[in-house]
């Protein structure tokens, strides 16, 4: 009887804050590859402000840079190393028309 009478409580739950992906020190360059690669997926693709925690503005300089090393063939457009992977997969045959004499 005493639980049910009882108001919802928050459980107290301790957290470690995350730290932020870029310091205030580090430079956001298109030749900062160790940087940059963080923030591409496996396929080559920039990944989203949410996924990488950054402020607006850090997204911005980042998706620049990724553009600029790409451009300057620093970085792939693409990824296609798994493109490769799949060739290997057995191939499918269809047969659409059947003749009926």
């Amino acid at each position: 009887m005493d639980k049910s009478k009882r108001p919802f409580i928050k459980s107290k739950r301790s957290f470690r804050r995350r730290l932020p992906p870029i310091q205030p020190g580090d430079r956001i360059d298109y030749r900062n590859m160790s940087l940059i690669s963080r923030f591409i997926s496996e396929q080559g693709k920039i990944l989203s402000r949410r996924v990488n925690r950054l402020t607006l503005k850090q997204q911005r300089l980042i998706t620049i840079a990724i553009k600029q090393a790409r451009i300057l063939s620093l970085l792939p457009f693409l990824n296609n190393e798994k493109q490769f992977e799949r060739t290997e997969s057995p191939t499918k045959t269809y047969s659409f028309r059947t003749k009926n004499k």
